[in-house]
């Protein structure tokens, strides 16, 4: 750990997190540094520092992962310390060791206390040796029935990769093969090892913050239960319904585990707290967390001022402050969760969230994290997180329907997002009486992704908007063209036709009359705002165009958030497909093949043919039908755009 003043600060991230780190850093008053790799460009964590270093490539291994062009970036930009944020290189000890070793300030714990804890069965044995709970693992060669369910886990990395939970003794060599592989994949280690899997538990953590002059923080606890794929979607802090003595326990647990690597800077200590309410030591994350917002939220801290001033080598209070209400976050996805979480791609053409700043900034109770403005694109190299939305309250109750009402009014326009189901979750009876768990999804995922009640009613009123907004003549138009669009053609009906989420609606109307929507008056129609009385209520619907796709975006708390696309007068034969094609459901990389397929293969329906890895996950292409295998375009490694065809099965004709 340096004592001297850091003056210049690069980040080694992107997104959201750099974003974050740079708002703190300068108002510390230290000069920022972004590195960027070529798809980010023109990012907004670049457009937020004062000078950017470029990372030819654009997979984070050619880029962000490279720990000697990183470093190289920082000297030639004369940045004098690096922060890692979380993900990429942030629990590299290799990569702390060349930073100081390069006589940088490394914004982080002793590389010795990240090595300690990198591999999670290490971990877990000297947590064994400090008294901390946990889990006893199991070998799989040996399990039998009487262990299941199991959790299979990569020892290396994090965020759900090589994860798999197995129910069946039958499975667990293909879930050990695939999780390694995917492991191997994502961390460049394929250990694997397993553990008994705990039903409904509840993923609770504590936050650490330690100096290095010996004194250690547990700033309260964190409930990170309602995770997809094993990632974490919505966070609070402090943990509901957890006996003060259980509480007690956890401080004491997280202390211990960070004496016994003789831990400095923030860092977070994850247990499993089972339905007796027994906690079991997960592992300890030797960095910052995507959740961090919440525990400064209730304690009023600037966490990343803290690491910088620990960095330092200034000395901690004895005693942390007083915690005050309630923090809810929750992580706003470009992602479709009823078609199995699929991540989007694409232009964001509008993301307003009302929320505010960071910890002593002006802002109200809400706060909006995120590394995108309007008109930013949505790769596929990266994680689809769009924004992290969070509120702070006296109550739970409070927070909960702060942040449920943000969402309900956050206009995200250009691309399908987990907004709806966020909003659902939040206002779900198991969650609002606080006993989440992690079973949460697996239970409720299909009623949370049904469609609204009306929904037919409500997406044409949508479409009506959009329809209304579309003819309404643009600001500044000639006054010829304003009444020509208005008077003369007042009784003459006009017919648009969209596809909203795969469906067609025809939308019937004229400036003054609403044609086939009964109890709808038009107040008015500007090209941004139409404002319709539906049944007596006033409802506003913001609409957005985009010319590039010809494609418009209407949103209101009342009927949600829609997608028109005009219908075209005539087909495009382009868009018809041999019957049995297997196109990619988004751009990715085809990561593993099943064993022995080639054209002339017998296949069943429902059996896995490729996996593509996009945005960090992985996606199964699965058989459509049971036949033969006629054609296979994929191969290994392959980058695929949306659509492309990957394969195609002949179905079987039945006898």
């Amino acid at each position: 750990m340096t004592q001297q003043p850091i003056t210049s600060l690069l980040v080694a991230n992107r997104g959201e997190i750099a974003v974050r780190i740079f708002r703190t850093a300068r108002a510390l008053g230290l000069d920022t540094v972004a590195v960027h790799s070529d798809p980010d460009a023109d990012a907004l964590h670049v457009r937020e520092a004062d000078a950017a270093v470029r990372l030819p490539g654009a997979a984070p291994a050619d880029t962000y992962l490279r720990g000697d062009l990183v470093i190289k970036a920082a000297l030639a930009a004369g940045a004098d310390a690096v922060h890692p944020g979380y993900g990429f290189l942030s629990e590299n000890a290799g990569f702390a060791r060349e930073v100081t070793a390069a006589g940088l300030a490394w914004i982080g714990p002793p590389p010795e206390a990240i090595e300690a804890m990198a591999s999670k069965t290490r971990a877990k044995e000297l947590m064994r040796a400090a008294g901390v709970p946990q889990l006893d693992p199991v070998d799989p060669a040996a399990a039998t029935a009487a262990d299941l369910p199991l959790l299979l886990k990569a020892a290396a990395g994090g965020g759900g990769r090589g994860m798999r939970v197995v129910r069946d003794l039958d499975t667990l060599k293909e879930s050990l093969d695939a999780a390694s592989a995917e492991a191997a994949s994502a961390f460049g280690d394929g250990e694997v090892f397993a553990e008994p899997y705990v039903e409904r538990g509840r993923h609770v953590e504590v936050q650490i913050l330690a100096d290095s002059h010996g004194t250690v923080w547990a700033l309260g606890t964190r409930d990170c239960s309602l995770q997809r794929r094993h990632q974490k979607v919505i966070e609070e802090a402090p943990a509901p319904a957890l006996p003060d003595s259980l509480r007690e326990s956890l401080y004491t647990a997280a202390v211990a585990a960070a004496r016994a690597v003789s831990y400095q800077g923030a860092g977070t200590v994850e247990f499993l707290v089972a339905a007796d309410g027994r906690p079991y030591f997960l592992e300890m994350n030797t960095r910052l967390q995507v959740e961090h917002p919440v525990t400064e939220a209730v304690f009023g801290l600037d966490l990343v001022a803290l690491q910088l001033r620990i960095a330092e080598g200034a000395a901690l209070p004895l005693t942390p402050p007083e915690p005050a209400g309630h923090a809810v976050e929750a992580r706003l996805y470009a992602e479709d969760p009823a078609r199995d979480w699929r991540p989007q791609t694409g232009v964001l053409h509008t993301l307003a969230v009302p929320g505010g700043g960071l910890p002593g900034e002006a802002g109200g109770t809400v706060r909006v994290d995120t590394g995108f403005t309007d008109g930013d694109t949505v790769g596929i190299h990266y994680d689809p997180m769009l924004a992290k939305v969070v509120a702070h309250a006296p109550t739970r109750a409070e927070a909960v329907r702060a942040l449920a009402h943000a969402l309900a009014g956050a206009r995200i326009h250009g691309l399908t997002t987990n907004r709806e189901l966020l909003v659902r979750s939040l206002r779900h009876p198991e969650f609002a009486a606080g006993q989440p768990d992690t079973g949460f999804y697996e239970r409720h995922l299909a009623a949370l992704t049904e469609p609204a009640p009306d929904t037919a009613g409500r997406t044409a009123l949508a479409a009506l908007a959009g329809a209304l907004a579309e003819a309404a003549p643009a600001p500044g138009a000639p006054l010829a063209l304003r009444l020509g669009g208005w008077r003369n053609l007042r009784s003459q009906p006009q017919t648009r036709r969209y596809t909203v989420a795969g469906t067609e609606h025809e939308v019937r109307y004229n400036p003054v009359d609403p044609g086939d929507h009964p109890g709808v008056r038009i107040l008015s129609a500007e090209r941004h705002l139409v404002v319709l009385e539906v049944d007596g209520v006033r409802r506003m619907f913001h609409v957005k165009h985009n010319s590039n796709t010809s494609e418009v975006y209407v949103d209101s708390p009342f009927t949600g958030a829609h997608t028109l696309t005009p219908v075209p007068r005539f087909a495009d034969p382009q868009d018809r497909t041999e019957p049995g094609s297997l196109l990619a459901p988004m751009p990715g990389t085809v990561v593993r093949v099943a064993e022995g397929l080639a054209p002339g293969a017998a296949v069943t329906a429902g059996q896995p043919l490729l996996w593509l890895e996009a945005m960090k996950m992985e996606h199964r292409i699965v058989s459509p039908a049971s036949g033969t295998l006629t054609a296979l375009h994929a191969t290994l490694g392959h980058q695929v755009e949306f659509g492309a065809l990957l394969a195609v099965v002949q179905e079987e004709t039945p006898a």
